[in-house]
């Protein structure tokens, strides 16, 4: 199925969802907000696996400022992905569902297209070489952490946390940039507008 790009409103999901076998409450029964796609991405250079990624330009300035801070601290922060369109969040739910595991499973670890914050270029998944990508061992190593510690001065929060109420599973390496709480994100930084 086609998509314009960006998707503004949750009508146009609604055949979406049901090729994909979601049920049409899911807006409701979810607990998710809908996340439009931005307006603006910019390159962000590649992820771990050298795929290239996007994010919001103020979500990539928080980041770059982020990972340069981390490093100064000896923590090597990897990003495993950012932006997901619309469109790449219905393929990843395919595969899931062609690889065998039921549409409960799936949508417990991925939310539904337009429901993931990966659509708003404004969350990570951030890693580090000490720990397996998108597994909640993560949760161990010095950069998770760091990031507990630290990642609220840069404007990231972490989105699924454990015992959370919501949807989705814990996934200790869920971070979304909140451009509300970086007041003194330009006082710690090089990266100055």
């Amino acid at each position: 199925m086609a998509f314009k790009t960006p998707v503004s409103s949750i009508d146009e999901l609604q055949s979406l969802f049901a090729q994909l076998g979601i049920p049409a409450d899911y807006p409701t029964t979810s607990g998710l907000p809908f996340h439009p796609e931005p307006g603006r991405l910019v390159d962000a250079g590649h992820d771990m696996f050298q795929r290239p990624v996007q994010l919001t330009p103020a979500a990539l300035q928080a980041w770059l400022a982020m990972q340069a801070a981390a490093a100064r601290d000896g923590i090597t922060l990897q990003l495993i992905s950012a932006f997901r369109s619309v469109a790449y969040q219905a393929d990843l739910i395919k595969r899931k569902l062609a690889s065998g595991r039921t549409l409960e499973d799936v949508l417990a670890y991925t939310a539904a297209p337009g429901f993931s914050e990966h659509h708003t270029g404004r969350a990570i998944d951030i890693g580090t070489p000490d720990s397996q990508p998108l597994e909640t061992e993560f949760d161990g190593t010095a950069a998770y952490a760091w990031l507990t510690a630290n990642a609220e001065d840069y404007g990231f929060l972490l989105s699924y946390p454990e015992g959370g109420t919501g949807m989705i599973c814990y996934e200790p390496w869920h971070w979304c940039y909140h451009e509300t709480i970086d007041a003194h994100l330009l006082d710690k930084t090089e990266f100055k507008e």
